[in-house]
């Protein structure tokens, strides 16, 4: 039976949450956020300790910090040079950052006898006197996950739909990233487009802790739904096992808008005469990153005064891309480039009205819109391999499937 726990929706957007207690598939990844957690101890102590804090500050040794704790060099080493089994643990207290914390724990005689340093949120180094010499551990806690999910429908735009929906601001990032091949969040998102998110929270003593990966994902734009869903591997797929990732980008810098799309009858606004613009005119701050769009090998970098500075890239013998107009270039002829890499700046060079770039995308030496150009895939599973995920991934749509029903019911129910 699932626990479910169904918050409040927002007043502008249809938004929900449930928290599932049950994970999905094999453990996955988990990342630690930054947040703080009391000394731990593995062991019952035998009489009551009294606590002092102590923070490293700038420049400050470990036996500067004994010093002002109020204990000696001779505690001091022989806490060091603990048993061997001990001693690498012992030995790290010596490389200490400003900002680390030391607790030390003193008997009624005011003796030494537990030092605690956490060395992370779920590691804290115990180091403790027996009696007779120093003996340390690493205690160590665990980070549960369940699972959560997340849906909502736009109305303004995908990031204030998001955020209602309780997303963060890295999850609202890796949605636009993984659909960002066959959407373009720029200029395709519509009022009444909707997602629906499966993701893990990581609980840390009872309390979330951090998001951990997104497990499966829907989005719905202008009627068409896409899917996402993640594989053992750590990639995305779509529900029948082909790679979310293409093999080129579809936009290769991060624009703030078109000023002038494919268009083959286009005024030219220097020179007045109808000329064909033959790729797409992306807007943004001159020195932005300019990506490459797809593996390949330079094909021309270098400057005129017509294209300023421009890059072309030859990918196999079918595909090449065009970067026109650019503050500068990054890449030579002849170089082998990786998707993403940056072959350039974003500028006004050449004859231009403003600075832009001007992206070009041939297909067997024929222009093609950037925008809407049918992309190649990259390598996509196969075999058993593909078989079994799409098993899992037909399970965890399903449970997508199913929650956004009840969701949706519900709200129903509350409006």
């Amino acid at each position: 039976m699932l626990g479910l726990a169904i918050l409040p929706s927002a007043q502008q957007e249809t938004t929900s949450h449930v928290e599932r207690k049950f994970k999905i598939g094999k453990p996955y990844p988990i990342v630690i956020a930054t947040a703080s957690t009391p000394p731990l101890s593995g062991k019952d102590k035998t009489e009551d300790l009294t606590w002092k804090k102590h923070v490293i500050e700038s420049g400050e040794s470990l036996a500067i910090a004994f010093d002002n704790i109020g204990l000696d060099g001779k505690t001091l080493h022989s806490l060091i040079n603990t048993d061997a089994n001990t001693d690498a643990n012992t030995k790290q207290l010596e490389r200490l950052s400003p900002g680390n914390i030391l607790q030390f724990g003193f008997s009624k005689e005011g003796k030494l006898v537990e030092l605690h340093q956490p060395r992370n949120h779920l590691e804290t180094l115990i180091v403790r006197h027996d009696g007779n010499t120093f003996t340390s551990e690493m205690d160590k806690k665990e980070i549960e996950t369940h699972t959560n999910f997340s849906h909502a429908t736009i109305e303004t735009s995908f990031w204030s739909a998001a955020d209602k929906a309780g997303l963060t601001a890295n999850q609202i990032m890796e949605i636009a990233a993984l659909f960002g091949w066959d959407i373009d969040f720029a200029l395709d998102i519509r009022a009444g487009d909707k997602f629906e998110v499966l993701f893990e929270q990581h609980y840390l003593d009872g309390n979330p802790v951090d998001r951990g990966e997104i497990l499966a994902a829907t989005f719905t734009n202008m009627g068409k739904t896409f899917t996402a869903v993640r594989n053992n591997d750590g990639k995305y797929y779509d529900k029948d096992g082909r790679a979310m990732r293409k093999a080129f980008l579809r936009s290769p810098v991060n624009f703030r808008y078109v000023s002038s799309n494919f268009n083959p009858r286009r005024l030219h606004p220097v020179t007045g005469r109808v000329k064909p613009h033959r790729g797409t005119d992306y807007v943004a701050p001159v020195g932005t990153p300019i990506w490459a769009a797809g593996d390949g090998v330079v094909l021309e970098s270098a400057y005129n005064k017509y294209n300023g500075n421009y890059v072309f890239i030859k990918h196999s013998a079918k595909y090449v891309t065009k970067y026109l107009h650019l503050t500068k270039r990054m890449v030579k002829k002849g170089q082998r480039v990786k998707q993403g890499d940056t072959v350039g700046t974003l500028g006004g060079t050449g004859r231009v009205t403003g600075p832009h770039l001007h992206y070009e995308f041939l297909v067997n030496g024929q222009h093609k819109n950037p925008r809407t150009v049918d992309l190649p895939q990259a390598n996509s599973l196969s075999g058993n391999e593909q078989v079994t995920f799409k098993k899992q991934a037909k399970q965890q749509l399903e449970y997508i499937q199913q929650l956004s029903t009840l969701l949706t019911n519900n709200d129903i129910l509350l409006n």
